[in-house]
This record gives C-alpha cells, sequence and structure tokens, in this order.
C-alpha cells in the first residue's frame, strides 16, 4: 500500500518567512501524521537495532524544538539542558509525550513570530557565535524532516502505511 498518507508540499512562496515556516509546518506535520491511528504498543514498538521508536522521536524534537527555538533563540535557560533522548519512560503516556510535541511547536512557532525577522541573532551562540533566525528555521527543518523520513520507515515497519 503505497502512499497512502501522501499530502502535498506547501507552495507558500510569499516572502522567505512564510516559506520557511510552511516548510518546517509540513515537516512537522508528517511527523505527526506516522503516529495516526497507532496503539500505544505500536508507538514503542522497537523495530531497528538502534531502539529508536514513532514515539522515541516525537519525545527528541520535542526536545530539540524546545532547545533550539526556546533556548537558543529566545534565551530562556530553562531549556538549555532540554532533553533530546529517545528513550521514552515507560510510564509517560503516549498522549502525554504527543502532547508535549504540539506545545513545543506552538511555542517555537510564538517566538519566531515575536522576533518576525529572519535577520535577528540567537539570544545563545552557536558554535560560540549567534545564529539568524533564518539559520535555526533551516536547520530544524532539516532535523524534523530527517525524522520524518525515519518516522515513515518505522510506521510502514509497524503496518505498512506510507507517504508523506
Amino acid at each position: 500500500m503505497l502512499e497512502s498518507q501522501r499530502e502535498p508540499v506547501p507552495f507558500n512562496d510569499d516572502n522567505e518567512m512564510d516559506t520557511a515556516l510552511a516548510f518546517l509546518s509540513f515537516s512537522r506535520s508528517c511527523v505527526l501524521k506516522k503516529l495516526d491511528g497507532l496503539d500505544e504498543e505500536q508507538l514503542r514498538r522497537n523495530l531497528v537495532v538502534s531502539d529508536t521508536t514513532l514515539l522515541g522521536l516525537v519525545q527528541h524534537l520535542t526536545g530539540a524544538e524546545r532547545y533550539w527555538f526556546g533556548y537558543t533563540v529566545a534565551g530562556d535557560s530553562r531549556y538549555a539542558d532540554a532533553g533530546m533522548g529517545m528513550t521514552v519512560a515507560e510510564d509517560e503516556p503516549a498522549e502525554q509525550v504527543i502532547a508535549d510535541y504540539r506545545a513545543a511547536i506552538a511555542d517555537s512557532d510564538a517566538h519566531v513570530r515575536a522576533f518576525g525577522n529572519l535577520d535577528v541573532r540567537t539570544a545563545r551562540p552557536v558554535n560560540e557565535e549567534p545564529r539568524t533566525l533564518r539559520w535555526v528555521l533551516a536547520h530544524m527543518t532539516g532535523e524534523t524532516a530527517r525524522h520524518a523520513g525515519h518516522a515513515d520507515i518505522l510506521r510502514e515497519l509497524v503496518d505498512g502505511v506510507t507517504g508523506r
């Protein structure tokens, strides 16, 4: 069953910010779509040697959102050590992990909109040098898209569902 979850890429092209946010949102949506219709066991199912699971990818991306947008862009020290591990505690319900990701996304988008200018420099340095919001958006889009691909493969192994 090929491309059963197909979603078209965004065609936002009005300005650089709109395009950047559209592609990051698309990548996030692709990750979340991989979880649709799966139960707790399927979300936690270990199918590869690295122990990467669908739920673990979501937990990792939650930490990445908080670190890159909350700490690096906005300077919020609460997220200096945002956990980016992929092992989800057994007592952490899947719905909470997913809700945390959605909340982190909303917070990240609020930070981006608050700055509103892709040339603004990060509050915290990256490799000892502030980067632009543009750089962080590109980095997080790449990170999220890469893990969306991992999620696509894991979902196909769980039940055969594929597509972006």
